[in-house]
């Protein structure tokens, strides 16, 4: 009988098949959302969407993209920022 814990959908079941032929539910934790800019709220690219502990052991250059504010802004924002800091507008 399964534990108590992995009767909800919190975990989700995913099939391996074992050695003898047979298959057996593994339960995993879900992955988390996907990361979002902090202006607009549209979806970042190239931010890997994983559990941290297998953040944990990627290189830093696989975890958000290589620009100003990578993993925090999109690309698009991350543009007029720069434009704005440059011609002086203050907000």
């Amino acid at each position: 009988m399964v534990s108590g814990k992995f009767k909800s959908r919190t975990f989700r079941r995913v099939y391996k098949r074992l050695p003898g032929g047979t298959t057996k539910i593994h339960y995993r934790k879900r992955k988390p959302s996907k990361a979002k800019c902090g202006n607009c709220g549209i979806l970042l690219k190239g931010v890997p969407r994983e559990r941290p502990y297998r953040m944990r052991n990627m290189a830093k250059t696989k975890k958000r993209p290589e620009r100003p504010y990578g993993g925090v802004l999109c690309s698009s924002c991350t543009r007029k920022l720069i434009k704005e800091n440059i011609r002086g507008i203050k907000k």
